[in-house]
Parts: C-alpha cells; sequence; structure tokens
C-alpha cells in the first residue's frame, strides 16, 4: 500500500467553473483517486478555490462587491458544483483560510533566507485608466520571438516561452484595451537559475520513468532552456501580505506563488482538522509529504495552460525551501518536502469547434449542465471523449449520440434486462448449474477486465480504460443475444436458464464495480437494483466549517471514503432479491440539440 497525493488543480474564484476546466483537473482525478482507494492505497485528494489576484479584484469592481464577497459567492457555487458532479475531495478548502496564509508564509521565509528570493526593481504595468497594476496574463501583444498575435504578458502559448509583458509588441490591457504604463517597482524574484540544475536533474529523473505524457515533459524540459528570475510579489491589495514587507500593504505574493502551494496548505488543513475530530494526528499530512515518506507518491492534475507552473514553479519552491539549489540551505520547520512523482496535464476542451470563452458567451457551466442532465452522462463524455493527450471538441450531437447509443442503449440497457429477467422469472439471482463455454468465457473476459482497465488507469490512460469497459459491455450484450434466456421458457430449460442469468449478474456486478470509478452516481443505483447497499462509490459531501484559525466560517468538500469495494471481481450471492428495475440512464431527445446551440447563441449555424 502506498500513500497516493492526489493534488487537484485550484479553480479560480472569478466566476463558475465550466465543463472545459472539469475536463482537466475534475473528472480525471477523480477517476485516478477513486481507483487508487479501490486498490488499497491510502489517498489524499485536495484543492480549494483559489480566490488572489487582480482578476478576482477586476471582477469584483465590475459587479459592485469586495473581492471577499466575490469569492465567497464563488467559492459557494464551485463547491455545490463540485459535489454535484461527485468528485471524491478528502478536503477542498480554499486559499483565504489563516491555515493557508501561515503556510505560504513559511514557505516564502525560508525560501528567502536560503538565499532564493532576492529583491531587484522591476518594471510594472499599469492600467491608464483604472490605476491598478495589471497582472501578466492581462496584457497581450505579439510575441517578440515567433510573431504571433494574442501572446499573454507571461507566456506564448504558441512557442511555448516564458516572457515578460514589456517584451510583448504593442501590448494592450485586457481590461481597458488601452497601451499599459511601465514605471518601475521593487519586487521579490525567485531566483529560477540557481535551481535550474537541481530542476533539471528532477525532470531528467521522472522522464527516465518514461511514465510522464510526452508533450508534459518535453514542454517542462524546454522551460528550462531559458530561465530567468521570476517575480513571487506583485503591487496589489488584495493577496498574501509578505513577511518583512508589512509596512507596504499595497505589495502582496503572486497569486501563483500562493495558489500552488495549497496543495501542501490543505493537506495539513486536512490533518488539523482529522485531529479535531479525534481521527488522526495534526501531523499525518506528513505520511504524503515528506521526503523520507518512501511510499509517498505525488500526482497533480491540470490543464496544459498550468503546466509551467506545476513543472517549474512549484518544484522550484520546493526546491528552495528545502535548499536543493546552488545556494544550498536548509529546510523550515515543514521539513524536507518530496516533490511531484507526476504532472498529468490534459489539454483543451472546445465547444463546437470554438475555444470556451465566457465574455463572449461560449461557455457551458457545470452547473447548467447538472441541472438539465444527469451528471454520469458529462462524466462518460468527458472520460470516453475528452482532451486527454490531444485537444477535444464537445458538441451536442456527440452528447446526444453517446448518452442515447452507449449509456442508454449499451450498458443501460445490459443492466435494465438482466435485471428485468432475473426479477420476472426467479425474483432473486438464482444459483448457477453447470457452465457452458460461452458462460465461462464471458466470465473470464471480466475477470481479466479488472487487470486490463487497472492498468490503463494507473498509465493515466482513462479513454482507454473506458473504451475497455465498453467493450465488456458488448461482449455482455452479445452473451444475451447468444444464449436467448428470453426463450428459455420450458421446465427442462430452467436450470440453463438460472445459469445464463446468474452468469449475467456477475457480469454486471463486475463491470459496474470497474465503472464505479467513471460513473459513481449511476453504479451506486445499478448495485441497489443487483440487491447491494447502493453504495459501491462513497460521494463527497457539503460541511459547513470554522476556520481553524479563527477566520471566516467557510463550505468545506469532504467524505468518507474508507471500506470501498476492492478492485477485483466478486461473486454474486444466490438468492439476493431482485426486483423490477426502473432505467438508470435517461434517453435524451434529439430536440435538445437544436435548443442547446440556440441557448448558447450558435443556432441556425
Amino acid at each position: 500500500m502506498s500513500h497516493i497525493l492526489s493534488a487537484v488543480a485550484w479553480p479560480y474564484a472569478n466566476g463558475p467553473r465550466h465543463i472545459g476546466h472539469v475536463a482537466g483537473f475534475g473528472v480525471p482525478s477523480d477517476v485516478f483517486s477513486r481507483y487508487m482507494r479501490m486498490r488499497g492505497h491510502d489517498v489524499l485528494m485536495v484543492s480549494g478555490t483559489d480566490e488572489h489576484g487582480t482578476p478576482i479584484m477586476v471582477q469584483a469592481d465590475a459587479e459592485g462587491v469586495t473581492p471577499k464577497q466575490l469569492a465567497d459567492k464563488n467559492n459557494r457555487i464551485i463547491v455545490e458544483d463540485l459535489v454535484g458532479l461527485g468528485l471524491s475531495y478528502d478536503l477542498f478548502t480554499r486559499t483565504t483560510t489563516v491555515n493557508h496564509e501561515q503556510v505560504v508564509q513559511e514557505l516564502f521565509r525560508v525560501c528567502r533566507d536560503n538565499g532564493y528570493m532576492a529583491v531587484r526593481e522591476t518594471p510594472v504595468a499599469i492600467d491608464p485608466e483604472t490605476g491598478n497594476t495589471l497582472p501578466d496574463r492581462y496584457i497581450e501583444g505579439t510575441c517578440p520571438l515567433c510573431g504571433t498575435d494574442g501572446a499573454r504578458g507571461d507566456q506564448c502559448d504558441a512557442c511555448g516561452n516564458q516572457l515578460d509583458p514589456q517584451d510583448l509588441v504593442n501590448p494592450v490591457s485586457k481590461v481597458s484595451g488601452k497601451a499599459p504604463e511601465f514605471t518601475v517597482t521593487e519586487h521579490y524574484f525567485l531566483d529560477l537559475p540557481a535551481l535550474a540544475e537541481a530542476l533539471g536533474a528532477w525532470l531528467d529523473a521522472v522522464d527516465e520513468t518514461g511514465t510522464w505524457r510526452p508533450n508534459v515533459i518535453s514542454f517542462s524540459k524546454h522551460l528550462l532552456e531559458d530561465v530567468r528570475p521570476r517575480a513571487m510579489s506583485r503591487d496589489i491589495s488584495w493577496g498574501i501580505p509578505i513577511p518583512g514587507w508589512e509596512d507596504q500593504p499595497n505589495k502582496r505574493l503572486y497569486v501563483w506563488f500562493d495558489a500552488v502551494i495549497g496543495y501542501l496548505s490543505a493537506s495539513i488543513e486536512w490533518a488539523r482538522r482529522r485531529e479535531a475530530a479525534g481521527k488522526g494526528s495534526a501531523e499525518d499530512w506528513r505520511l504524503w509529504w515528506s521526503a523520507d515518506a518512501e511510499d509517498a507518491e505525488s500526482y497533480y492534475f491540470m490543464g496544459k495552460d498550468n503546466i509551467v507552473f506545476h513543472s517549474q514553479i512549484w518544484p522550484a519552491e520546493l526546491l528552495a525551501y528545502n535548499g536543493g539549489g546552488s545556494r544550498g540551505g536548509a529546510a523550515g520547520e515543514l521539513g524536507t518536502l518530496k516533490l511531484p512523482t507526476q504532472v498529468v496535464s490534459s489539454e483543451f476542451l472546445t465547444m463546437e469547434s470554438r475555444k470556451f470563452s465566457s465574455s463572449k458567451g461560449i461557455v457551458i457551466y457545470v452547473r447548467d449542465m447538472l441541472e438539465r442532465y444527469q451528471p454520469d452522462a458529462l462524466r462518460y463524455f468527458i472520460a470516453i471523449a475528452g482532451p486527454e493527450t490531444s485537444d477535444a471538441d464537445f458538441t451536442w450531437d456527440e452528447f446526444l449520440r453517446r448518452t442515447n447509443t452507449e449509456l442508454v442503449a449499451g450498458w443501460g440497457n445490459l443492466v435494465s434486462r438482466t435485471g428485468a429477467m432475473i426479477a420476472k422469472n426467479f425474483g432473486e439471482i438464482p444459483a448457477a448449474g453447470g457452465l457452458e463455454e460461452i458462460d465461462a468465457k464471458l466470465l473470464e473476459q471480466v475477470r481479466e477486465g479488472f487487470a486490463t482497465v487497472g492498468a490503463m488507469i494507473e498509465a493515466h490512460r482513462q479513454r482507454a480504460a473506458i473504451a475497455e469497459i465498453m467493450r465488456l459491455v458488448g461482449e455482455a450484450n452479445a452473451y444475451v443475444s447468444a444464449t436467448e434466456p428470453f426463450k428459455l421458457k420450458a421446465p427442462e430449460q430452467r436450470e440453463r436458464l438460472a445459469t445464463v442469468l446468474n452468469t449475467l449478474a456477475q457480469a454486471v456486478s463486475d463491470v459496474n464495480t470497474m465503472m464505479s470509478v467513471f460513473l459513481p452516481h449511476s453504479s451506486n443505483k445499478i448495485d441497489a437494483i443487483l440487491g447491494g447497499a447502493g453504495d459501491i462509490a462513497p460521494m463527497p459531501r457539503i460541511v459547513e466549517s470554522d476556520d481553524l484559525d479563527g477566520g471566516d466560517p467557510y463550505p468545506i468538500i469532504t467524505g468518507d471514503y474508507a471500506g470501498v469495494r476492492a478492485w477485483e471481481p466478486r461473486a454474486v450471492v444466490p438468492g439476493t432479491p431482485i426486483s423490477k428495475p426502473k432505467p438508470v440512464f435517461v434517453k435524451l431527445d434529439p430536440s435538445i440539440v437544436a435548443e442547446e446551440l440556440e441557448r448558447h447563441g450558435l443556432g441556425g449555424e
């Protein structure tokens, strides 16, 4: 058994999240975490809302509220949406907790004292209309290196190079559309060159494992080709105060220095909450984070636009805290911390061949999907057709097709007719007689699926994994067509009918076990159809909680995921009562395509 940290990207709290976001960080991390728990590993899945930075201030100003009020509102929306989707966080918290601030400041102080944070003068961009400092991502222009328009002030997505806003050709503010004014101020810079050799050695080591997705490892190593010190503070009043600069309240730590530390601070908060509840020690987080924890592995889930912060900035912060760069140093009170085992980055999800854009109305919010469709229909689409290693397109035609032909007519139909035939003919799971070759073959294929599907999930090949499960569904449906249990009506055929239906019950039960990591809501319903307790996939819950250190209360996501079913075949029990089942999945009317296109302003195209 290993300690597995599922570090899930922190959704930004400037607004509700759309399905492109959860396709990158949400569903993939939940599938992996649920599977690892079923394999017997000790999983800690953490995240929260990222609530600092200029974009929050800009949006709050537009809505006529304070940044905290905006963060409070969107934090609750995001929490409710993620629970509705069934994401099994051990702790989903937020970056405005006192605990998070204390952990961030601890890392900053030690990084600074170890010599990896240096003050230097630097140009900053001011929006001439609002007078506010502009974050790098709020400045766009032409990339000076590859000539691509639309490059951001921190990075060009076209060529992958890091940039500074003043390097852009014809830069403009995304807030006002006007050319920013550059002035000079002092900021703390993370000395990435002093950490480059250690970063390179770490990337070489993980590259040798062959486990990282090729696009992620190649992009990450490319970042080291032009490594420069990077500013880790900003001229802004909304963020975490900088130790030593308390007399400068308008200087705060850079939101990305702060946000990635959230994986650590959330783990610490989780342990502290468990101790307060009498369930463990406040030091238990070290089982996942200590460099001495040989059985600990950490997996970071996100979209590809966040790779740089997870394969360079965050490891650099950890190395600086550990004293692991060329300047040496000693770890702080948290001890020497473990670097990521793997950065699991997904590509982008588009909508009807258009890039998601809330400002342009090209967006499908998670909440809207959950209000109109079953959560597992969305989870299935993301799992089977999501942006795993290449960009993927969400279309309503494809959502309709996959829901109706694969979930409803494929998996749902298999469950319904298996349950209905057992209920009608026996009222309980019958005992099997002697197995014929066709029965044994189906059961063997399903049993082998546990190893095949599990290996794919461990390798972060979730599309292939759920496709293999659906192949087994197809084999089971073919078995029904071949054995024709609905024709086995004569008294002398009753033993054969019992064997066929027992075989089907076993196949459906085991396929449902595998499917539970992908489709937890429906798997619980199917478990109940087969006479179980309907709790095969433990679900998250919202808990209204006090801040551990006296801050404002806030909702958290947590859950009890102990005692989950093992990732292995489990024999059905003859005599288990079975009633005629209701349909598990809702068949969609073809009219939803035109309705949704019209709703999103794409009708008639």
